[in-house]
Order: C-alpha cells, then structure tokens, then sequence
C-alpha cells in the first residue's frame, strides 16, 4: 500500500504545496547570536563558549556564522550593537548562507519589548528564530510563545536591575565599612598599589591583592599648595595660572598613561576646582558622588534606546566610610574651610569676583574687538583687559602650556591697545566704500562672489558621488554578467557609504546669496557716510558693525603689524587689506 506521502506527492507538485518534512531540519544552517557584557568580569570566550554550545544543542542543523556583541549592554537596542546590527544587515543579503537564527540564552539577547521589534524584521526575510526558552523555533502566530518573549524581556529588565542594585548596595557596604577602593583612576595627589590579600577567598587562592590608594610624593604638595592658596583668597584660574608659570605638570601631563584622553597642555580652572570639591584628599573613602542616568536619546521613539549620562548623584547616594581608609593630604578641617569658602563664593556678584581674581575688572563699556584679534606668535585669541583708562588685547606667554613650540619665539606678554587700532581701521573701512575706491571695491567683491571656495567644494563632492555611482554601476553590470554578488557585497556597501556621506556633505554647505553690482551700489548708499558714521557712532553700534562685516585682526607684534580681513554677508570670501 502506498504511503500517504506518495499518495498526495503528485497532487502536492501540481498545486504547488510543500509539505515540510521533519528529517530535513538536520540539514538547517544557523546564524548564532550570542552577547556577553564585561561589566561583571564576564570572560568573553568562557561566556562565547557556554552560550553557543547551548544554541548546539537544542537546534538542528549547524552554525555557520556567529555574530557575538562583548561588552554591550543588553538594554542597547539590537541596530546600536555592533555584532547585532551586522546581524540585521546581513538579513538584506539572499547570499548570506543560513535561514535561521539560534541564541544561547534569550534573556542575554532581549530586553523588555527588544524581542518586538527585532522579530517582525527578522521573520520578513523568511528566517527563523530558535529561542532555548521556548524549546524550539519561535512562531509568531502561537500566542503562548508571544506571551513567553514579553515575560523573557520582562525578566532580562527586572533581573538587569537587580543585578545593578546587588552590586550597588555591596559596593556602598564595602566602602562605609572597609573604605574599600572601587577602582578607576586614581585622584590626582594618589596612585594606586597593591594591599592586603583579597578577602574573598577564592580570589586570594588565586593571589590576588585589594588595590588601594598610596601618596603620590610629587602631586601631593601640589594639592596642599593649591588648598593653601585657595584659602588664602586665591580663585581657581589665579591658581591655575601659578602653576602653569612655575611648570607644574597638569594632572593628565604628570600621568599620561591614565588620562590618554587629555591633552596634557597645561592646568584649567575647572581643574583646579574639581581638586577642590574631591572630599578624598581628607583619608576617608567616598563613593557615588557621580551616577549613570539612562535619557531616551529621541523621547518621541522609545525604540531608538537609551543613552549614558553621568550626572552629579544627590546627597543620599553619596557614601563615606566611617573611618579613614588611606592616607590624607588634606586635613578634615582645611577641606570644610574650602568647601564653606566656594559656598560662600558662589552667591556673590561677578563684579565681586573679579576683584577676588584679580584678573579683570568689569567696565560698563564693551571691547569694541574681543574675539577677533589672534596673536601670530601662538595663533590664539588675545583677551581684553582695562589698564587704567585704555583697553589692552593681550597675550601672555604663561598661560601657554609648558614645553609648547610656540614659547620659543613667544615675548612674555603681546600687547596691543585698542585705541591704536580702532582709527585706522575705522579709516580703512571708510575709504573702501568713499566714491574714489567703491567702484573698485564692489569689482572685489563681484570677483569673491565669483571665485567662491564653496564651489570648488561642490565640485569635489559631486565628483565623489559621480565616482561612487560609477563604481556601483559597474559592479551592477558584473553581477547581471553572472558573478556571484558575495564577491561585491562589501565594495558596494563602501561605495553606497562613500554617496551618502558626499551627497551630506554637499546638502550642508549654505546657499550664498550672490549679488549683482547695482544691488551692491545700492546696498553701499543706503548706509551713508561711512566714515561720519564710524566717527559718531555709540561704541555699542561699532561693535556690532565689526561683528557684522567679521573683522579679523592678526597682530605680529615683532613687526607690530595688524593684518585685518572682513568679509560681507553673503559672500565666503571677503575683502581682505592690511593695516
């Protein structure tokens, strides 16, 4: 008698039905995802290992590519993980190889409503997901098996906060009772060595030590000195510029190898004052004085995920051992004198502080050009100060960094007085615009609309795109010749990432308003006698004509030379004298 299977096998091919056969699942190729985050001393391989073994052992088939995502939180959505985003990249690709994908674990792989979203993509290139919790391939017509997911990113969520409040709760024990050192980088006056064994015994088996803090011999003084001199009425940037004249090393400069995220050029006044509010240099061990907050990166799309901000924790989560856990540098007494000092700082007025400083005192008159004088010697931006009844652009050699290349054609202090340049510039912006020179200056700026330096730019950008859809059509071409697409795959995503960057870049380059020569005559008649107006006009109206026109000086004080540039609205390249 004929099986059932050869009864229905004619019938079955003439109405085109596939009967899926359950000894054919053996033959599956699997994509394995798997996740281990490091935050708990996880070790990558070990946790690779166990999950995919996991994921082999209840699946059919084989795995033939493996996508693992180390050190990513599993509360980061799937497209902002690295292994898991090329995961749903390669979903697009009918060459990848496999047709389904099989995890380890669901509760490392899915938080909350991750499940959701990632499925309904997934399922939509006809690849199929096999969960350990469900004993099987996902269906997304089962009820009970959408039910399960739910509850599996329920408890990846809830068992995520338990873990982070564990954890928090032993790290607060261990230093109100132990002062015990929670690692990172050490403050600046400290370095960290090793203690006593490790407590847990298993570790100390092992031959590990408890790190804790140990004086720095060097930095030491330095925050002693910086405490002595705050006391004594001293603000933050006079400190910071004492030590830069007596080249002291910044914090990132003394140990480059823990701060390789500094600059190292030289000590800032928020330096200065986060040296001041760290309450450790006191000997006792203080911890949470800053937290993590998760913020929806777009509030009106949950599913874009969360993003880490460090925020300063509120008084009830900051913890301080009961009794001194390292060596101090700063008495108790002396840390309370300075905290009560910036406490009382912080409610008075600026005119107050500046006499504090004594770095500047403020005038109800504006500068006329800060912001847009440079000293040549360093390039840097000169700052204004009132020396008696006159104003000073000045640049000091002291506040540049120490063993900078620019100290060594740099005098101790560039000076430049206001009054000095402001008459022959305001006679130079007069005499550009009088009937002798505005014909010649509207040709200027008739050849600056002209030679934009914006063009060249979009240019060069559409070339790039030109180039780009070039090398895509060509590959197109071999494809449709009959060679495999695999072979292409990465160039033609390189080249759709080399378009799409260019065709950014060139839709963020401003459109310039380009002006023919009577609208520029007119434009010069309306505003007047340039010069009369320059002479009579309040020092408020000058500085935001400056502002308007983006007057640039460069002074080189060796020369005493002011080269000065200014530029209209609505064109990239200005005039440009010398003065």
């Amino acid at each position: 008698m004929p099986s059932e299977t050869n009864e229905w096998a004619v019938l079955d091919g003439l109405l085109g039905i596939e009967v899926a056969d359950q000894e054919s699942d053996g033959s599956q190729r699997l994509a394995f995802y798997g996740r281990c985050s490091t935050e708990d001393n996880q070790d990558p391989e070990t946790s690779y290992g166990w999950q995919s073994g996991n994921a082999q052992k209840f699946a059919p088939g084989s795995i033939i590519a493996s996508y693992f995502d180390v050190g990513q939180s599993r509360s980061v959505p799937w497209h902002r993980r690295t292994q898991a985003a090329q995961l749903l990249a390669d979903l697009k690709n009918p060459n990848r190889g496999w047709t389904a994908i099989v995890v380890g674990e669901g509760t490392r792989c899915w938080f909350g409503n991750q499940f959701s979203l990632v499925a309904p993509r997934i399922q939509a290139h006809g690849v199929d997901i096999w969960v350990p919790e469900l004993g099987g391939k996902y269906n997304a017509k089962n009820a009970t098996h959408n039910m399960m997911m739910s509850m599996l990113g329920g408890l990846s969520e809830s068992e995520r906060q338990h873990v982070q409040q564990r954890t928090r709760a032993s790290m607060d024990a261990q230093v109100l009772n132990e002062g015990r050192h929670q690692g990172g980088r050490a403050p600046y006056g400290y370095v960290v060595v090793d203690g006593p064994s490790h407590p847990n015994p298993h570790r100390a088996a092992d031959g590990l030590k408890l790190r804790i803090l140990s004086i720095d011999a060097a930095a030491a003084p330095v925050v002693q000195r910086i405490f002595r001199e705050y006391i004594g009425g001293r603000g933050d940037k006079a400190i910071a510029e004492g030590l830069n004249r007596d080249q002291i090393p910044c914090p990132s400069a003394h140990r480059p190898e823990q701060n390789r995220h500094r600059s190292g050029d030289g000590w800032q006044a928020p330096t200065i004052a986060a040296i001041l509010q760290n309450p450790r240099y006191t000997g006792y061990a203080v911890f949470g004085r800053w937290t993590k907050r998760e913020e929806l990166i777009d509030p009106d799309d949950v599913a874009a995920g969360y993003a880490i901000r460090f925020v300063r924790a509120t008084a009830d989560r900051i913890i301080r051992s009961r009794r001194p856990a390292h060596p101090q540098i700063i008495s108790v007494e002396e840390f309370t004198e300075a905290h009560l000092i910036r406490r009382g700082r912080a409610g008075i007025t600026n005119r107050d502080r500046a006499k504090l400083e004594r770095t500047r005192t403020l005038i109800p008159r504006p500068y006329l050009l800060r912001g847009h004088i440079r000293c040549d010697a360093c390039n840097r931006k000169m700052q204004a100060e009132l020396v008696g009844q006159n104003v000073y652009y000045r640049c000091r050699a002291k506040t540049l960094a120490p063993g900078s290349d620019a100290l060594t054609d740099h005098p101790k202090t560039v000076n430049l007085r206001e009054s000095v340049l402001i008459d022959p510039l305001n006679g130079w912006l007069s005499t550009l615009f009088d009937r002798e020179h505005r014909n010649q200056t509207i040709a200027i700026l008739l050849e600056a609309q002209e030679s934009d330096d914006t063009d060249a730019v979009r240019a060069l950008l559409r070339r790039r795109i030109a180039d780009a859809d070039t090398k895509l059509q060509r590959h197109l071409a071999a494809i449709e010749a009959g060679v495999d697409p695999a072979a292409f795959v990465n160039s033609m995503n390189a080249a759709q990432a080399e378009k799409a960057a260019a065709r950014a870049e060139l839709d963020a380059i401003p459109k310039l308003i380009r002006l023919t020569e009577t609208e520029m005559h007119k434009l010069i008649e309306s505003a007047g006698d340039i010069r009369a107006v320059l002479t009579a006009g309040a020092p408020e109206d000058k500085q935001l004509l400056y502002e308007a026109l983006n007057i640039q000086v460069r002074y080189q004080h060796r020369q005493q030379l002011a080269v000065v540039s200014a530029s209209l609205p609505g064109f990239s390249t200005g005039v440009r004298r010398g003065t």
